[in-house]
């Protein structure tokens, strides 16, 4: 059986599954569609949680970026998970004790303003849709490939399915339907792992793989430094970005996590706060089963690719280098019209000088979207085709889960935050409800749009989504947990400050023609999150000095949510 008929049935039986979780798992209240009613099992919770977490970029595009980054993709690894672990250890069980559907309402009430909170509003919606588009990309590259289809029409299909369970569903569904996404993206991932282990160093741990020694005797970095020295790249275990920038990726990376909207709902869905810290704690786990292992996934699939395709007659290649080009995501030219594939790093003057041009080369002549570098090892590596199906469905589930969530985020900020506490205090249950699932629809009309022509890679985008978070929502959230006395004035005006400085930095350089040299003090758009924090916590601070301190009750309110009484049961909503 061809892998695409495969695909066809891998994928069909699981958008199956999620359809038929999603229907028996339906929302009937507000509650059930905003945090499943609350009563969510903390492993439960643990593996939705890490489904939700683990989005396209984890999937598809960290071991891409790292498998082409090398050293500098561990600022990826290191921010995501550090960041992980930051907000289940310092706030999930105090937003859950707190009580409160979503951050623009924990916002809103903690700093006793309508404006705040729509403030709060604002920035979950924009980091909310900077990141679903890098949901969609990743959906289309999927279905571009594997499906046969054109990348526009992949984002579309994608969008339909979620569209479908998250409006029927809500949190309820979702949390039950990423179950579902969590079993098939980590068998996914781990399954053609485990097989290229075996094939490249004989080890079926990929972890333990990655450090281990090919057929030839020689170690499998060090041949992959060897590799990358001959086609003048840096080599693999090198460091090759500023220090600075590695160090403010990986931060607001980190501190953007504790301001996702999408994964701090996550945890009111637990009956308890003791099991908010549980699933936390469950959560991490099953992330750390992908973590660990993509890396090695990156190793292994760099160096099949550059054994595979350099100096290699073009007319040789095997099927899937041809299959790949189809999607535009990868390009040969025959710039010296030799026939062959040179792949080498023609911005290195010194490599070209020396190397390239006595040999003829005029130019490097493949294009590689890091991207596909997931999606294609399985094919590179010549695994059965049931395993590179296998491959697209786990990627699907990726995208898909996340897309949900962050959808889930834009509808109830849009009917909780901003209908019911603000504009229709009034509104009925049924009609809240109903406001919820048209925002969805509306929110995954604009998403696909925008999934259709995205900025950057897929991890890239979502880099700016955290930095977004980050400079917007971590200061906000850490000082109205830890600070009894941050005011209103202070919030506000930090969180103003914080998400425009980082948006305008990342649109000057994305989309009007900022050159890397022009970076302040190096940053990259990736990092500038942290600077934005930064300066959020700064004004925050100032402003706060100067205007009034927050009322008694609201003081009394904080201190009250620090008391660690862990295994009692939460505060009405």
């Amino acid at each position: 059986m061809d892998i695409q008929t495969l695909t066809f049935i891998i994928v069909g039986l699981t958008f199956a599954l999620y359809i038929g979780v999603a229907i028996w798992a339906r929302a009937g209240s507000t509650s059930e569609f905003y945090v499943a009613g609350g009563g969510i099992h903390p492993i439960v919770n643990g593996m939705a949680t890490a489904a939700d977490w683990m989005s396209a970029a984890s999937f598809i595009s960290m071991a891409g970026l790292i498998s082409f980054m090398g050293y500098d993709g561990a600022q990826y690894l290191m921010g995501w998970t550090g960041g992980y672990v930051l907000l289940a250890l310092l706030l999930a069980p105090y937003l859950r004790k707190f009580g409160k559907f979503t951050v623009p309402d924990f916002i809103g009430d903690r700093y006793y303003s309508q404006t705040a909170r729509v403030v709060a509003v604002i920035c979950a919606i924009f980091v909310s849709f900077t990141y679903v588009v890098g949901q969609m990309k990743g959906v289309g590259i999927a279905f571009s490939r594997f499906l046969e289809v054109d990348y526009s029409t992949g984002v579309l299909i994608g969008s339909g399915i979620v569209f479908f369970y998250a409006v029927l569903g809500g949190m309820k569904g979702i949390t039950y339907t990423q179950v579902a996404h969590y079993c098939v993206l980590i068998f996914a991932y781990l399954v053609p792992a485990i097989f290229i282990s075996i094939q490249m160093v004989g080890n079926p741990i990929p972890q333990l793989g990655m450090g281990g020694t090919l057929a030839d005797g020689t170690a499998l970095l060090t041949k992959l430094d060897l590799l990358h020295s001959d086609l003048g790249f840096k080599e693999y275990t090198m460091a090759n970005k500023p220090m600075i920038d590695l160090f403010f990726v990986t931060a607001a990376l980190m501190l953007g996590t504790a301001g996702l909207p999408h994964v701090i709902v996550r945890f009111f869905t637990v009956p308890k706060v003791a099991d908010a810290r549980k699933s936390a704690g469950w959560a991490l786990i099953f992330i750390a089963i992908l973590y660990t292992t993509a890396p090695a996934i990156a190793a292994f699939a760099r160096t099949n690719l550059i054994n595979t395709v350099n100096q290699t007659e073009y007319a040789t290649l095997p099927s899937w280098f041809s299959n790949w080009e189809k999607t535009g995501l990868l390009k040969f030219e025959d710039k010296n019209g030799d026939g062959l594939v040179q792949y080498y790093n023609d911005k290195n003057e010194a490599y070209v000088a020396a190397t390239a041009a006595p040999a003829g080369w005029k130019g490097n002549e493949l294009t590689i979207d890091r991207d596909i570098m997931v999606l294609a090892s399985p094919e590179i590596a010549k695994l059965p085709a049931w395993v590179i199906a296998l491959v697209v469905a786990g990627g699907l589930a990726a995208a898909l889960s996340t897309a949900a969530g962050l959808l889930l985020v834009i509808s109830t900020s849009i009917s909780h935050d901003v209908l019911k506490k603000w504009l229709k205090p009034a509104i009925s249950e049924v009609n809240e409800l109903r406001a919820a699932r048209i925002a969805i629809g509306v929110a995954v009309m604009i998403a696909a749009y925008a999934g259709l022509h995205p900025p950057d890679y897929v991890a890239a985008i979502v880099a700016f989504a955290f930095g977004l978070a980050a400079s917007s929502f971590f200061p906000a959230i850490i000082l109205g947990i830890f600070y009894k006395k941050m005011n209103m004035e202070g919030a506000i005006a930090g969180m103003i400050v914080g998400i425009t400085f980082t948006a305008t930095y990342i649109i000057y350089f994305k989309f009007m023609g900022g050159t890397p040299d022009q970076y302040w003090f190096g940053i990259s758009p990736e990092g500038i999150g942290t600077l934005g924090m930064l300066l959020n916590l700064v004004v925050a601070l100032v402003v706060n000095r100067f205007t009034p301190d927050p009322p008694e009750y609201i003081q009394a309110m904080v201190e009250d949510i620090r008391i660690p009484r862990g295994s009692g049961a939460a505060r009405e909503h």
